[in-house]
């Protein structure tokens, strides 16, 4: 298979062999010292050594693929694009989930594949699909590895073998419609790699997740990705003109750019299905010139409630920028001790004296034209200081651009100094908002208080719509070492409970995987999901196609 950077078994980064990590997994010198002071009195928390297991040492069981299947797959794709050995297995055990990396620092790969297949072309994928349906091979889908939904578990009631379908070969820019702004790619290609491919000509496609660096535009599809500047280009969704979905019934071409009125988008059927119903082997993605001009500043208000008032006025007065980030008091506040640099104290003292003390920041991202970007800026800045807003300027902007793809290297440092450390995200109308975010809090708070011990719940605003806006929400806590996993998932339970009952969708990007399925029936209804299961039924039916997620019980 193509060598491309990869995960780490027990972790995210670093990015490829022989590269230092963004920090050297020392808690000192990932978190600023006044960090380390905060977050130990807020969370009641001291720092302890809680490395993971060496990976020699994780438990991984036999491969359960019988000779017979492994030779028909072998015929198929190549003896070459067949693994069964450890490493292969191991990297692709499960996604990076809080509670996936959990389970592989203990020393558990209970969810790893029984073997590794990789075809490299829309006809080898179906003949595959189509071969493992007659065998009772379950199919998972693999492209990054950084579903945090447990989207590649590979559960399956009746504990078939299972495949993880790798897509590393079919990774390839294949076809370029300047004139069109349309694009098609492979599904195993990585955000970076099509951008480069895409800036030699001019263009950008503009879909950056914070698991940019890994995932695949596959896995975009496959969940209905957002990006951090969908705010203005629209989610992956939105940029999707059609794609090719091999299945084990047969192949499905689907979008017919660039409109049809011809019955029910099925396209939208295949986008968000997560590998249920087969396999996405090509996409056709609506690209556009790549910015002249880009423009990222910082504002601070009084309040949440302000802040959220404000960025309502821009959604509604159709100002909203590219990019939109608004954090609560909470997040506020760690992200400028994170900082801890001399122009973060300094701003610090600044807000404390214009009464912003327990302020929001608003970071705000603007791509485009010169001309458009510096009249769309202008005109929102007008709505922000009406609405109470003091802008603290570009460097704010700047030094969140510079460190957006940080976080999840920052995780496995703290894990290893014996936190928690999740996140989940839902979506509500402007009315509603407040109260889920109000109900998301309460929940986390009240499950994982315990002994004087309490969680930071932080918590931002990151896609803003005419009529909503996103809701992500950062949980740190000092980690129970004796039921880490039920500590989890009490609190995930009563957050999920609490946002549907509030107004909150299940979710907004991270998808449904094996974590939310349980709820999926309370946001589709119950005919909702026998409609997917009938069309699961004709595309797969033998139930082979990742059955572990998105469907209920």
């Amino acid at each position: 298979m193509p060598e491309q950077p990869e995960l780490t078994i027990q972790g995210w980064g670093p990015t490829r062999p022989g590269d230092p990590p963004p920090t050297d997994g020392d808690l000192a010198n990932a978190v600023p010292k006044a960090a380390r002071r905060y977050l130990a009195k807020e969370l009641g928390w001291s720092p302890r050594p809680t490395p993971p297991v060496a990976v020699d040492d994780i438990t991984l069981a036999p491969s359960r693929l019988s000779d017979a299947a492994r030779t028909v797959l072998v015929d198929l794709v190549g003896a070459e694009n067949v693994h069964t050995d450890r490493e292969a297995r191991l990297r692709r055990a499960g996604g990076k989930s809080y509670l996936d990396l959990l389970r592989r620092r203990e020393g558990d790969a209970s969810d790893a594949p029984d073997a590794v297949v990789a075809p490299g072309t829309t006809e080898e994928t179906a003949a595959l699909l189509a071969a493992c349906s007659e065998l009772g091979v379950v199919v998972v889908p693999f492209g990054g590895g950084t579903s945090v939904v447990g989207g590649l578990a590979g559960i399956d009631p009746d504990d078939r073998p299972s495949i993880a379908l790798d897509l590393a070969r079919m990774a390839s820019v294949q076809a370029l419609d300047v004139p069109s702004s349309l694009v098609t790619v492979g599904p195993g290609l990585r955000g970076p790699a099509l951008e480069e491919s895409l800036g030699r000509v001019g263009l950008t496609f503009g879909h950056l997740p914070q698991s940019w660096e890994f995932a695949t535009l596959g896995g975009y599809a496959a969940t209905r990705s957002a990006g951090q500047s969908s705010t203005g280009v629209g989610r992956f969704d939105d940029l999707v003109a059609g794609l090719t979905l091999a299945t084990p019934s047969g192949v499905l071409e689907l979008g017919h750019p660039p409109a049809s009125a011809a019955g029910p988008d099925l396209l939208a059927l295949a986008l968000g299905s997560e590998g249920t119903l087969g396999v996405i082997t090509e996409l056709r993605l609506r690209v556009r010139p790549k910015p002249l001009s880009t423009a990222y500043e910082g504002w601070s208000f009084r309040s949440w409630a302000a802040g959220l008032a404000a960025v309502q006025q821009l959604a509604r007065h159709d100002l909203l920028p590219d990019v939109v980030r608004l954090s609560d008091p909470d997040e506020t506040r760690a992200n400028l001790l994170m900082a801890d640099g001399r122009g973060a104290r300094a701003l610090r003292g600044s807000l404390r004296l214009r009464g912003h003390r327990e302020g929001c920041l608003l970071v705000l991202g603007w791509e485009g034209l010169p001309t458009i970007v510096r009249a769309r800026s202008h005109a929102a800045a007008a709505l922000l200081r009406d609405g109470g807003g003091i802008k603290v300027g570009r460097r704010v902007g700047e030094s969140w651009k510079k460190h957006r793809f940080q976080a999840p290297y920052l995780r496995d440092t703290l894990m290893d100094a014996g936190l928690l450390v999740e996140t989940l995200e839902t979506a509500a109308t402007w009315s509603a908002l407040p109260n889920v975010y109000d109900a998301v809090r309460r929940a986390l708070r009240d499950s994982l208080t315990r002994q004087g011990r309490r969680p930071l719940v932080m918590s931002h605003v990151s896609h803003g719509y005419p009529t909503g806006a996103s809701l992500y929400v950062t949980v740190l806590a000092d980690r129970d070492d004796a039921l880490p996993i039920q500590q989890w998932l009490s609190a995930k339970r009563a957050a999920t409970d609490a946002l549907l009952a509030a107004g909150g969708t299940l979710t907004h990007h991270h998808a449904v995987g094996a974590d939310h399925r349980p709820w999926l029936e309370r946001e589709v209804g119950p005919l909702g999901v026998e409609v997917l299961r009938a069309v699961k039924e004709r595309l797969d039916p033998k139930g082979i196609c990742n059955p572990g997620v998105l469907l209920p019980d």
